[in-house]
């Protein structure tokens, strides 16, 4: 019932419903990183093959990953934009639903991926406000969810869910956005030269790793990252009391200690960064929050709200992506008419 509300307050705070988060389960799991074993799941009846995938290195797309090409299963037209449905896959049992919203203008388009935390669904990029909103300005958006999120959850036994898998909903997804984004960059429509993203909750996190191991992503904009693993895992009300103790282990907390947001987050001198954090959000305890604010780049934008509702006031003045636009938007003479109509369209609420 606590986590239903906590998740309820998320979805207030975006005005978008997300997912109950049927997925936790009692026992952590004992998954390697390296096996070539196969398993059956007897609940499910369902033969998953044990991943090879080297989690812990996240610049590594070769081990245990077989991109197998992309299929566009639905395409929508609107009258500012084009939508798709594009499914790709690299592992066996795990499709990603990709939600490409295009604008319509000519040449390449600069990028967004939009990455929400987890019990978070597609729902929104199905969206025609969002889109529209997200497209404004010239700017293609790319939505999808982290793994072990919502339908890319299929086939995994109950007592796994995203917290008790970390390392390998943290790792997996950062791999994710690198071959999505190796996608983008074979599409021809994009301009890979200006790309951004933007990250909420566990989807900041995976944002953060994802920069730090791909400087493609130029700009990220962050919106309350977890991290600060000993602490997070410590105190925060996403863990239910009955499995904390697990996950407060050595052993465990050194396996995810290389996807701590404290220890990642420094590393990002290259790219634009703005970190937001809301000091009322339940998820992430205020020693973690503290520490994940000090580990911001010197360069890095830090915005601090007391609480939602004056995140959604700034929100309505700029848009959710009207910062992260006029970072990857192009340096043009002051006084421009054409650049100052550009960056209106851009700057409304999403």
């Amino acid at each position: 019932m606590r986590m239903r509300s906590i998740c309820l307050f998320i979805s207030a705070l975006l005005a978008v419903p997300i997912g109950a988060p049927a997925q936790q389960g009692a026992a952590a799991s004992d998954k390697k990183t390296e096996t070539k074993e196969a398993k059956v799941d007897k609940r499910m009846d369902i033969k998953i093959e044990a991943s090879t995938e080297d989690w812990a290195s996240l610049g590594d797309l070769k081990t245990g990953l077989q991109p197998r090409g992309a299929a566009v299963a639905q395409r929508e037209e609107q009258p500012d934009f084009v939508r798709e449905l594009v499914r790709v896959q690299w592992r066996t049992g795990d499709p990603i639903d990709l939600w490409i919203s295009r604008p319509k203008v000519s040449g390449k388009a600069p990028v967004i991926l939009y990455l929400y935390s987890y019990t978070d669904t597609n729902d929104r990029f199905r969206d025609n406000g969002w889109a529209k909103r997200a497209t404004a300005g010239g700017f293609a958006a790319v939505g999808f969810v982290a793994a072990l999120t919502h339908d890319r959850f299929v086939g995994r036994p109950m007592k796994q869910w995203f917290v008790s898998e970390l390392r390998e909903s943290l790792g997996s997804t950062v791999h994710d956005v690198q071959l999505i984004l190796n996608y983008l960059a074979e599409r021809g429509d994009m301009d890979m030269d200006r790309v951004g993203m933007f990250g909420m909750g566990a989807g900041a996190t995976i944002a953060i790793l994802a920069a730090s191991a791909d400087t493609r992503i130029r700009t990220i904009d962050l919106l309350d990252p977890w991290g600060d693993w000993p602490d997070w895992l410590k105190d925060s009300p996403v863990v239910p009391e009955g499995e904390r103790k697990k996950y407060l282990t050595p052993e465990f907390l050194q396996s995810v200690a290389p996807f701590d947001t404290v220890a990642n987050l420094p590393n990002l001198r290259r790219q634009i960064v703005r970190l937001q954090q809301i000091s009322s959000e339940p998820l992430t305890p205020n020693i973690a929050k503290a520490k994940i604010a000090a580990a911001a780049p010197v360069r890095a934008t830090l915005v601090q709200y007391s609480n939602a509702q004056e995140l959604l006031k700034a929100w309505q003045s700029n848009g959710l992506s009207g910062w992260i636009k006029q970072q990857l938007r192009p340096q043009t003479p002051s006084g421009s008419r054409a650049n100052a109509a550009a960056a209106s369209s851009s700057l409304r609420p999403q």
